[in-house]
């Protein structure tokens, strides 16, 4: 069993196997990511159906600041009003099953503006490469993280992507997003990833999302990433 798995080891970052990063739940840089990288990336998301049409987006940087540590600094709007800021860490703890399985930790402080609460999510991330061409991305945590508990408090997170390398610069994929608790939901994103160059990224995504109580409704998502 221990030969199968390998040991752990802190790799360093061209030891990490290359997982594409999901486009919704998104990553603070890939498990593995090098000092100095630096990220700017905008998400946008719309429902398309419903009496809400309102066009939720957010504009973050990354920072990788030591060799598998990154930050990230996060504006969610809606619509035209800034509703939440958001701090996030995550670290990266090695590879193991011979490099081609990676995992580590996120931590993600939210503050709602007009409710004027904080609140936080942790979650584990396994990255693995299952061949040559197909990779995958699991994440699971709590929600609203609350060592006294308490109504919709440390709800389930789980986040699931499956990745297919179509070609070189593309990438198409399906990315399961589940949460726990009372204003739960599970979302499921078909999504492409196509690269522009060595510097830029282009996600898209057109998928379902069923919310507690409510039917299923379209969505539709677009993330442009620059890297420098």
């Amino acid at each position: 069993m221990v030969a199968m798995l390998g040991s752990a080891s802190a790799a360093h970052a061209g030891d990490y196997p290359h997982v594409p990063e999901p486009m919704v739940f998104d990553m603070m840089r890939p498990l593995g990511a090098q000092r100095g990288e630096l990220e700017v990336n905008a998400l946008g998301t719309a429902p398309l159906s419903g009496s809400d049409k309102r066009i939720s987006w957010a504009p973050e940087v990354e920072y990788a600041f030591a060799d598998g540590f990154a930050v990230e600094g996060e504006l969610p709007f809606e619509g035209g009003r800034l509703a939440e800021l958001k701090l996030g860490l995550q670290g990266a703890f090695g590879t193991f099953n011979h490099g081609r399985t990676a995992h580590g930790v996120q931590y993600l402080g939210i503050y709602d503006r007009r409710s004027r609460k904080y609140s936080s999510s942790f979650a584990y991330m396994l990255a693995h490469r299952w061949s040559d061409r197909w990779s995958s991305m699991t994440m699971a945590g709590l929600w609203d993280v609350s060592r006294r508990g308490g109504r919709g408090r440390n709800a389930a997170i789980l986040n699931h992507s499956l990745f297919y390398d179509a070609a070189e610069d593309s990438v198409v994929g399906v990315e399961v997003n589940y949460l726990g608790g009372d204003d739960g939901h599970v979302l499921v994103m078909p999504q492409v990833h196509q690269r522009l160059g060595k510097i830029a990224n282009v996600q898209a995504g057109l998928g379902a999302l069923k919310m507690r109580d409510e039917p299923v409704r379209p969505k539709a998502g677009v993330r442009v990433i620059r890297e420098f």
